[in-house]
């Protein structure tokens, strides 16, 4: 009797421990996760590279034409991440979840990428609407890039910085200018 409970009691810690998020290991189970594009970001800092994790945190994204990356996204380590509630899922298992993720993949790994219309917000608007997360199948590009900058958490402080301070430099510098020849 009592190994019983042990063994449930080590399975119950091990399911915590693959759903704990590890930026570390860059380990973000049922999660979103968004890093700036040198350049874009730094112009419109809510504009960046987003991918959808699988429920062991696997990175998974639409990182260009035909290609669906796994644990290397194209801009780097997620510096945002956005974590879901797996209970929202039609279904509400880790199944349905991984299902959804890897049915995107093989869509998207035969796409060609679109900057502005069919892109990595798209691929995981995709995920989200197979497996009606939220009872909803209407997830778009621009609703995720909405909520995702609302609800988003940043990994560290250092990818805050990474995140914000460019467009701070960026737009610092065209008023500093602006102010300068406007005073002369």
């Amino acid at each position: 009797m009592m190994a019983d409970a042990s063994e449930a009691d080590a399975l119950t810690n091990d399911k915590e421990d693959c759903e704990k998020i590890d930026p570390d290991k860059s380990r973000f189970p049922y999660c979103i996760v968004w890093t700036p594009i040198p350049g874009l970001s730094w112009l419109l800092p809510f504009i960046g590279h987003m991918g959808i994790c699988t429920s062991s945190g696997v990175i998974r994204d639409f990182a260009g034409p035909y290609c669906v990356s796994e644990d290397d996204m194209a801009f780097g380590r997620p510096t945002k991440y956005w974590r879901l509630d797996v209970s929202k899922v039609c279904g509400g298992s880790p199944e349905v979840w991984d299902a959804a993720v890897r049915d995107a993949s093989q869509q998207y790994g035969h796409k060609m990428h679109i900057l502005c219309c069919d892109n990595c917000h798209s691929y995981v608007a995709l995920a989200l609407n197979l497996m009606r997360y939220d009872g909803s199948s209407t997830w778009n590009m621009i609703n995720l890039c909405l909520l995702s900058l609302l609800h988003s958490k940043h990994v560290s402080i250092a990818d805050s910085l990474k995140t914000w301070l460019p467009f701070l430099l960026l737009y610092g510098v065209i008023i500093t200018v602006t102010v300068v020849l406007n005073v002369r």
